[in-house]
């Protein structure tokens, strides 16, 4: 039990357990008897809409959000614990809301991706780390040589994606795998 508002980030490359994580924690919230409410990007719908779900099936109930300033206005008075899934998919207000909802004492639950596919800081990722009181990095499985892999590649026809692709394109295993820094490529 959190007797005060705080900011924890989990984050890694795709496949690296970040919402496994997330729901564990919510799940362990719940079990404690906290009132928790779970927000994600309307975008994401790979899955499930009002579901944040991972890559195993783990999944967990969450409201879609177009802007980060519409979690304020969804906001349980009881609530203290809110969970934010995908969070790098979030607009920039997603760390005013963050350190909003912690000063109101809500224990905040971040997962997200800290770098793009081409192994860049990836969206408010960099900040909401640089303010969060934990950040646990997980690391996935390489798919190349079996190593620790902190990077994620996005494949085009199996083939790395250009540098100059855009930046979000919301995908699963069929075009996103795991890899580490030597096998991660990204041709300009």
């Amino acid at each position: 039990m959190h007797t005060h508002g705080l900011i924890e980030v989990v984050c890694g490359s795709m496949f690296s357990g970040k919402t496994d994580e997330l729901i564990r924690r919510l799940v362990r919230a719940t079990i404690a008897k906290q009132k928790v409410q779970v927000f994600k990007p309307s975008i994401d719908i790979r899955y499930a809409v009002e579901k944040v779900a991972s890559h195993t099936g783990s999944t967990f109930d969450a409201i879609p959000i177009t802007k980060a300033n519409d979690i304020l206005e969804k906001i349980a008075a009881d609530t203290t614990v809110v969970g934010l899934d995908e969070a790098q998919f979030f607009d920039s207000e997603i760390v005013n809301v963050a350190h909003i909802l912690s000063e109101r004492g809500i224990r905040v639950i971040v997962a997200g991706l800290d770098m793009d596919f081409r192994g860049e800081p990836f969206g408010s990722m960099p900040e909401l780390m640089a303010k969060a009181e934990e950040v646990l990095k997980l690391h996935a499985i390489c798919m190349v040589c079996g190593d620790d892999a902190s990077r994620t590649q996005r494949l085009v026809n199996g083939k790395p994606a250009r540098y100059d692709e855009p930046v979000v394109i919301v995908g699963a295993s069929e075009m996103y795998e795991a890899r580490c820094r030597l096998h991660h490529e990204v041709p300009r």
